[in-house]
């Protein structure tokens, strides 16, 4: 006899009794989904997710009696489960969803802000997509952020005269390259790196004006400076950028300096930006002096640039799975043979230290600069 795969559980809560209602229509037409319930409120949400036991939550962020953040920190520290942020595409949406995502939120979907019977059900598949991502996620416990562990030392501040960075010829390019529960991942990541690192580009599948606003909030935080990328940014130590929403990003290299090429290109892998875009000039401009980091993420969108990259003589590490909150990305990267080393995240940074042999250049390292 042939075993049926259960079908996903879902809760939609969101304060618009149309949003709920298509949403239901919609999502109940896939033969992997089942819409057990709506609710209006988080109040209301709560009991009918100790009575329903759903599997995924979609949750709106405005909503009466309680506002959807603050109900997905009180998921997260009593009973997380996979949570799906369902916002509208405004400034202070941006800021919200993002925050979200800090606070535990796998993924989020853009929800129109106007006429949302006709544009709702554009975004369905996308939704339905997110959902069997989520049930599939590793959601844990969300603890407050932490700075930078202290092993790390003084040489993550300053390196010693004795030091191989001494002997460094070439600068060392970063390129990382992330989607489901990436943003979190990509904090991790830039917060432990001292301002001696190498050069960084990023791709994080991300809508247009997501990534400004989420460069922002990493720059506020990190040691090295983190913005939101332009075309023709020169790649050096000490900063990261990252690519623009719908917009590919790709390393370019001219003389002994690399900078960034911002383009709108086709979509691959239905993504724009791509990480194999980046990955892909990565391994072309940067070769062995480059150093691949894949992370958590749904689909295999980076899996052929990074074999690639390791092709070209770069290193590559792929997060691995336990820290992982949808492990398909670095899944589809190591099967496909392009990985080096599989690291749990928080060792990510000092494979990166390592690999880079200390400061690349000293140029624009030490202090962070300001804006």
């Amino acid at each position: 006899m042939v075993m049926t795969r259960e079908k996903i559980r879902v809760l939609i809560v969101d304060d618009s009794a149309v949003a709920r209602m298509i949403l239901t229509e919609l999502l109940s037409k896939d033969p992997g989904i089942e819409v057990v319930g709506a609710a209006h409120d988080p109040v209301i949400a709560r009991q009918k997710i100790a009575a329903l036991r759903p599997d995924v939550l979609t949750l709106d962020v405005e909503m009466p009696r309680m506002d959807g953040l603050t109900f997905l920190e009180e998921i997260m520290d009593t009973a997380p489960m996979p949570v799906v942020m369902v916002s509208s595409l405004t400034e202070r949406g941006c800021e919200t969803t993002l925050r979200a995502l800090e606070f535990g939120a796998v993924d989020f979907v853009t929800k129109p802000r106007i006429d949302v019977p006709a544009e709702l059900p554009k975004i369905a598949e996308e939704v339905a997509e997110k959902i069997k991502a989520a049930a599939a996620a590793t959601v844990r416990r969300r603890s407050a952020f932490r700075p930078p562990p202290e092993r790390l030392g003084p040489d993550a501040v300053i390196k010693g005269p004795s030091s191989s960075a001494m002997l460094q010829t070439t600068d060392k390019v970063v390129a990382i390259g992330a989607s489901t529960g990436g943003t979190e991942a990509i904090r991790d990541i830039l917060t432990r790196m001292p301002p001696d690192s190498p050069g960084v580009v990023i791709v994080q599948h991300m809508p247009e004006r997501f990534t400004r606003l989420f460069a922002d909030r990493l720059d506020k935080i990190c040691s090295i400076d983190v913005r939101e990328a332009r075309d023709g940014d020169r790649v050096i130590a000490g900063h990261a950028l990252i690519a623009p929403g719908n917009h590919h990003m790709l390393l370019k290299r001219s003389g002994a300096d690399y900078y960034v090429e911002i383009n709108d290109g086709p979509r691959v892998n239905r993504h724009r930006p791509s990480v194999d875009v980046l990955f892909r000039s990565t391994a072309r401009y940067a070769g062995k002096n480059a150093i691949g980091v894949i992370l958590t993420g749904m689909g295999s969108d980076g899996a052929r640039g990074l074999r690639e990259m390791r092709e070209a003589g770069a290193l590559t590490i792929a997060q691995d799975e336990k820290t992982s909150i949808v492990f398909g990305m670095p899944r589809e990267a190591i099967e496909a043979g392009g990985v080096d080393r599989v690291a749990p995240l928080q060792d990510i940074p000092e494979e990166i230290r390592t690999a880079a042999g200390g400061t690349p250049n000293g140029r624009a390292a030490g202090r962070k600069a300001s804006h």
